[in-house]
Formats: structure tokens, sequence, C-alpha cells
């Protein structure tokens, strides 16, 4: 245990010099420790009876009242996440924890879906992003999302003293932009921002990662509109009437699985497993998805338009008895040695393809 207490110590430091006052900073190993200790209850009073007897009200004072800012030890996490596993061949992973909570008092608790339980639940979310490298993780930033039964009731906001800028509306989308742009602030070096469905279904997000010049893999519904990646856009002519001022899709989109209906799968495996190797099947289309702004198609109805710059649309599936189960689908984006944003090719007479 003492060696456990002096790597703690060891690692904490940088960490600790960011407070700038003493009784902070002989608070915040304590609390730490607290929270990686034995013990099933991790509030302030048990973990200063464990660890601190007599010294509960100074515990409580550093995590319930103390004004301190956290900016400093944000940059120093960045800072020492880059010196472990930064690089071009980083990975920068978003996803959401949960924390199942019984009370109704903690920031940000409420009913609502908890992805470790797989239901919806009690509990805190948070966006989390993690900086990864082949097996090593480092975890570089968690941010409570406040759902609109908080949001939509000041009054609760000010008593447990949600800070004015965090009280507006903001999807987790929205804060994992927020928390990205922060993050490429600090310099951390990384090569692709990987997110699941529950990111990548959101066109802001995805259109958001390319604005920002990112090379972005996400996953997304399979019911997810897109198009074959060399649609042109067209200005049907039509026997009578005033001619479109609009160009739209020569061809109608469809659903992400449809389009891998005829692709080749191939199966692929990457690396040893407790089980075994670990294998699956992959498809693969070249594909623009379907984000553009709505635009009706002559009969066919209201149709997003395709996106600027094609991706890859990727699905994986698990086998079993031969059969592909299970399919899920990616979508994935490079911002730049892409062809040229797609352009109108001229007018047609020829009828939307289905």
């Amino acid at each position: 245990m003492a060696d456990v207490d002096a790597e703690l110590s060891l690692f904490l430091q940088p960490f600790i010099e960011q407070f700038g006052h003493k009784k902070r900073g002989a608070m915040c190993p304590l609390y730490i420790a607290g929270l990686l200790g034995p013990g099933d209850r991790k509030s302030i009073e048990p973990m200063a009876s464990r660890l601190a007897p007599g010294q509960y009200d100074r515990l409580h004072h550093f995590i319930s009242d103390g004004i301190w800012d956290d900016e400093p030890l944000r940059l120093e996490l960045a800072r020492l996440a880059d010196r472990i596993v930064g690089g071009d061949d980083a990975f920068l992973v978003i996803d959401d924890t949960a924390i199942p909570k019984k009370g109704e008092h903690s920031v940000g608790v409420a009913p609502q879906y908890a992805s470790m339980l797989g239901k919806r639940a009690n509990c805190q979310t948070l966006v989390s992003l993690t900086l990864a490298r082949e097996e090593v993780p480092v975890p570089v930033a968690l941010r409570l999302f406040l759902p609109e039964s908080w949001i939509g009731n000041p009054s609760r906001l000010l008593k447990v003293g949600v800070p004015e800028q965090m009280r507006q509306p903001c999807t987790k989308p929205e804060i994992a932009l927020e928390e990205i742009d922060r993050l490429m602030a600090t310099g951390l070096r990384f090569g692709v921002v990987l997110a699941d469905a529950g990111y990548g279904l959101s066109a802001a997000f995805r259109q958001g990662l390319s604005a920002r010049g990112l090379v972005w893999a996400v996953g997304i519904p399979k019911h997810q509109k897109v198009y074959p990646h060399d649609v042109a856009l067209i200005f049907p002519v039509s026997g009578h009437g005033r001619p479109r001022q609009h160009s739209i899709p020569d061809t109608l989109s469809m659903a992400a699985e449809t389009i891998l209906t005829d692709a080749r799968w191939r199966k692929v495996s990457w690396r040893r497993g407790t089980k075994g190797r670990l294998s699956a099947r992959f498809a693969a289309r070249r594909i623009r998805v379907a984000d553009g702004a709505p635009q009706r198609i002559l009969d066919k109805g209201q149709q997003h338009m395709p996106a600027k710059r094609p991706g890859w649309l990727v699905s994986g599936a698990r086998m079993a008895s031969g059969n592909i189960t299970c399919p899920i689908c990616r979508l994935i984006q490079r911002s730049s040695n892409w062809p040229e944003p797609l352009k109108p090719v001229g007018s047609a007479n020829r009828p939307i393809s289905r």
C-alpha cells in the first residue's frame, strides 16, 4: 500500500502545484485516495472516516464549498496525456459515462439512458473524451450533461451552484465539440476522432468535425440516408412551368443498410483475445451522406442533399453459423485528399433514379 501511495503522490504532484494553496494541495490526494481505495460508499463522510479521521470539515469544504479554478488542472492533464500517448497515430474517443444514483439532488441526475447499464436509469450522464494509442487509454475530459429537467429549472440550478456559463441548453454532441476545441487549443495531438452512433447520428456533429479539418469515424443507425459517391447534381428540365432555381441529385438517397446489399463482405482478423483471435466480416462503400439542406425532389418529396465531400460507409458484423449478424455501420471521412466538392453538372431531362 505504501508503494501505491508513493506512486499516487508522484503522479499527483504536478496537479497539486496548480492549486497554489497548501491546504487545497493537501486535500486533493486525500480525496483521490478515497475514490480509489476500498469501501463501497464514496461520499465525503465515509472517506474521511477511513483516511483522515477528524478532517471531515476540511475535506467537505474542499469539494463542496471551496472556490478554485479547474482549468490549470485540465491543461496539466492534457499535457500529460500528450506526453504518454499523443501523436498522429493516436485516437480521440468520444463516449458517454453514466453514474447511477438513488437520489435526486446530485447535479444533473435524472431518468435517462445509462450506456453502462444498457437501459434508462436514474443517473448522471457525462461526456467523456479519451486519448488512446495502441492499448493505452488516457482520459482527457469529462463534462457533465444537464438534461432538460435541470436546464428548464433556473431555481434548481441556482440552489446547487451551477456556474452561470453552464446553464444554457447544450446537447452532448455540442459539448463534445466544445471539448475538442479546448483540447486542440492545448496542443493535444491525435489523428482520428472516434464516436458511437449516439454522436454519429447528429449531422451537426459530423459537419463540425469536418469543419475543424479532422479525420473521423462515427457510428450511424442503419437507416441513415446516404447517396452513391458519384451522385451528380442536375437541373431537370420539365416541359412546362418555370425552370428550377436549385439543383437536385440525380438519384434518390437510400438507407445505409440498403446500399450495402450487394457489397462484398470480407473476413478481417486484428488481434488475439482471451478466447482466441478476434475477427469479423466487413463491407465498405464509398458514399455521400445525406446531411445537406432539405430539398423537394420533383414528386419524391423532401430529401436531404448529398454532403459536399464523400466518405466511406463501413459495416462490420460478427459471424454466427455462417450468417452475418448484428451489422454495425460506420461513417469514415477525411477532410483532405478527396476529390473536389460536389457541383452541379448542368441540365438533364432524364428521370431521377431510385
